[in-house]
């Protein structure tokens, strides 16, 4: 049995997760606001779910950041948590070894175990919502490379800007143009609102779209194409099987297909076979992901 945490900014979830993959327990609590009360809530959620699975676990969580070859919370939107050795004060807490890994490689780990990259040899999986993050995921395992960032595509600029787009936004990480300042949920709205005037959520210039709003349907059409032109820069260095897509923003109806009829004008290639795939397991995919971080054999072995 493996327990798996995600460490969110307003929610941490926990679920104990079966050898086959089945949620067997699930606990959701307010996310505390500071470093310790962050600690304790999350041993409490363990020790609360392995009372009812009546079986001491493994535990992985997924947290929103990195962890520094230091050990040492680093990146994080909960800014509470970083400079802290979150995982071996963890580790002392629980008595045991515990895994953490970034949230978007939680999520990219979940997909390609058994959601929509199951059985792919290499899958990117894409978060497109307040931010923009991924994974990438390789014969099972996720890649983090040495300064823990593999995946990070969120803050290389956007390729191939127009006049119009150039040089971006400023981004919160010092730089201009950042895919995530263009592809995020509320890039997405800040674009529409500057162009009409008109203040709307995500959903709803999608509605908009939908109903035949022309103003709408061009927005929408420009996210297609800038996701297209994002994705094209790590088909060429990545190569995947399968790009899967999360995040709020993979709502927007027939995202996935827009984009891959865009590829091939980007993607280095004479034809683009890479699937571009909306998620299975939903919100649900980066608390699955972070209970897979350990294998059947490990979880026995690290819960005794």
């Amino acid at each position: 049995m493996r327990i798996g945490i995600d460490l969110g900014g307003t929610k941490i979830e926990g679920i104990a997760l079966s050898n086959a993959g089945e949620v067997v327990a699930r606990m959701r609590v307010a996310t505390p606001r500071s470093y310790d009360e962050s600690v304790g809530a999350i041993a409490a959620i363990v020790e609360e779910i392995e009372g009812k699975v009546h079986a001491r676990c493994s535990v992985g969580i997924g947290i929103p950041g990195a962890i520094t070859p230091a050990g040492l919370v680093k990146n994080a939107n909960s800014t509470w948590l970083i400079g802290k050795p979150l995982g071996a004060d963890l580790e002392t807490r629980l008595s045991r070894p515990v895994r953490l890994v970034n949230d978007a490689n939680c999520f990219a780990i979940s997909e390609a175990a058994d959601g929509a990259g199951a059985g792919a040899e290499v899958v990117f999986g894409v978060i497109l919502g307040t931010g923009v993050g991924g994974g990438i995921v390789v014969h099972g395992r996720c890649l983090e490379g040495p300064n823990r960032i593999a995946g990070e595509w969120g803050h290389n600029p956007l390729p191939w800007m127009t006049t119009d787009e150039f040089p971006g936004e400023a981004c919160y990480c010092g730089k201009r143009g950042c895919i995530e300042s263009f592809l995020s949920g509320p890039a997405f709205e800040r674009r529409y609102e500057a162009k009409t005037h008109v203040k709307r959520s995500a959903p709803e210039i999608a509605d908009a779209a939908a109903a035949g709003d022309e103003k709408a349907i061009a927005d929408v059409a420009w996210y297609h194409d800038g996701l297209a032109r994002a994705l094209a820069s790590i088909i060429n260095v990545v190569d995947p099987d399968v790009v899967v897509l999360g995040g709020g923003m993979s709502n927007l109806a027939r995202l996935a297909e827009a984009v891959a009829v865009r590829l091939p004008e980007y993607v280095f290639s004479d034809s683009v076979v890479t699937r571009v795939v909306k998620n299975v397991h939903g919100d649900s995919s980066g608390v699955r992901g972070a209970a897979w971080l350990w294998s059947v054999e490990e979880a026995q072995a690290s819960a005794v």
